[in-house]
């Protein structure tokens, strides 16, 4: 069913993300101008590669650390996201083994973690540590809500950490049956994050050479058009951008994810849905939303669009198809009722990384010096961090409980070829669709959902 979208005079569709719209787009810097030898050599600055200098240079700060980028720091997923600073895994417990347990609390302490930093640096992104919210609006959502809470016993996350709340407590949405609430959880603004990650990085004595793509990794060597960079180690930090380099077509798949953010709502709409803090929200839905209430008062809303394009093609700039545009305002105006006044202000897309088990994973190889770190399934924000402690700790060959943790050198297999992977990925989320649609009126959870989770291994 068509609906209106009511868009702002001043709508932007693309150009990155909104989250660039207050400070405007930064003009990338200086690119790599011939060869240069480096200790380490970082092939990405976004949240990963910039972490990953962050923490070298403050063990070592002798060391020669590069970090390379063919746009400018921040311009994908880190600066795209929907700013949940997350405790949450990507993948489930049972794939990473009796570990699990230690990674979870690493998961939870890396909140922490990011928060001093910004304190130390004196990075202002808007950073709240409220807690998520999920809901559950259907009777199928509410029992898989229930499980998940009771599973997570088993893993070590107790009351505290995690549990069923009143669905008024934080958050009135619209039809909720039973919804959780998590401490674990900040909401931060995404590009002020990574310009901000940027800055101290580069006040730590590291360049960051934009505009310069790396066409090609090697052990000890990253080849740009500009130069090459050659180094005792070379961390590729690409994330949903890894499919456009040679050999890795097939490593982990760029999936997309689309987000649209309000006009500033007024003081009366937060009384009326009892969003009075910086909680962040999502939902039980197979094809599930995430959103903030934005420093300024605007609902950041997001979602999946279109979720991959054939080939692991990538759209740099973002621009969002007309009918995901409808259906995120469709489903946040399903939420939120009295939102119906208000429009849209920008929407933007981006690409996360998928390994084909759905589980991030972080690996330096002593031999050759390559190592990366990565998949992140949009749980990149918190993981990113621990992976560049943990790289860290990999890169200076040092044992210690990062290193041991069961992430770090965790083999995937790749996915298929296309058009196996393309046919895969559009049946599972038509499926999804289709499960949602059927759950709607039906107490248990769609057989359609779990035959698509076997055919991607999700």
């Amino acid at each position: 069913m068509s609906v209106r979208v009511p868009l702002s005079s001043e709508f932007v569709n693309g150009d990155v993300s909104f989250w660039y719209r207050s400070t405007g787009v930064p003009a990338p810097g200086p690119r790599l101008d011939g060869d240069v030898d480096a200790d380490v050599a970082v092939v990405g600055a976004g949240y990963t590669g910039l972490w990953t200098a962050y923490y070298l240079k403050r063990a070592r700060p002798s060391l020669r650390v590069v970090l390379l980028e063919q746009e400018f720091a921040g311009f994908g997923a880190s600066g795209r996201n929907g700013g949940w600073l997350t405790g949450d895994l990507a993948g489930s417990h049972e794939r990473y083994g009796e570990g699990a347990r230690r990674l979870q609390r690493e998961m939870y302490a890396s909140i922490d973690e990011v928060i001093a930093v910004c304190e130390k640096e004196a990075i202002d992104c808007d950073l709240v540590k409220g807690g998520v919210v999920n809901v559950a609006r259907t009777p199928a959502q509410a029992d898989r809500l229930r499980e998940a809470v009771s599973s997570a016993r088993a893993w070590g996350i107790g009351e505290a950490d995690l549990r069923l709340t009143d669905p008024a407590e934080h958050v009135r949405v619209a039809g909720t049956l039973a919804a959780s609430w998590s401490p674990h959880c900040a909401r931060i603004q995404p590009a002020k994050l990574a310009q901000g990650l940027a800055r101290a990085v580069r006040d730590l004595g590291v360049p960051i050479y934009e505009r310069t793509p790396v066409t090609e990794i090697a052990p000890h060597r990253a080849v740009t058009p500009y130069g090459t960079v050659t180094a005792g180690h070379v961390i590729r930090a690409t994330e949903g951008f890894t499919a456009r380099l040679p050999g890795l077509r097939r490593q982990w798949l760029p999936m997309n994810s689309s987000m649209i953010v309000t006009e500033p709502l007024p003081p009366s709409f937060w009384d009326e849905v009892g969003w009075r803090g910086a909680e962040l929200l999502g939902d039980m839905a197979h094809y599930y939303m995430y959103a903030q209430r934005t420093a300024d008062d605007r609902i950041a809303f997001g979602g999946r669009g279109r979720p991959y394009l054939y080939g692991s093609r990538v759209d740099a700039r973002g621009h969002t198809h007309e009918w995901t545009v409808e259906a995120l305002w469709r489903l946040l105006t399903g939420f939120f009722p009295a939102a119906r006044s208000s429009s849209i202000a920008h929407a933007w897309s981006g690409v996360l990384g998928v390994p084909r088990d759905w589980c991030s994973t972080v690996h330096v190889d002593p031999a050759t010096g390559l190592g990366w770190a990565g998949g992140y399934t949009g749980h990149g924000v918190t993981t990113t961090n621990l992976a560049g402690r943990t790289l860290r700790d990999l890169v200076l060959g040092e044992q210690t409980e990062l290193t041991s943790l069961p992430w770090v050198g965790r083999e995937v297999r790749p996915w298929e070829p296309e058009p196996l992977r393309w046919l895969g990925v559009h049946a599972m989320y038509r499926l999804y669709r289709v499960a949602d649609h059927r759950e709607r009126s039906r107490p248990r959870t769609s057989a359609l959902a779990r035959f698509a989770d076997l055919i991607t291994g999700h």
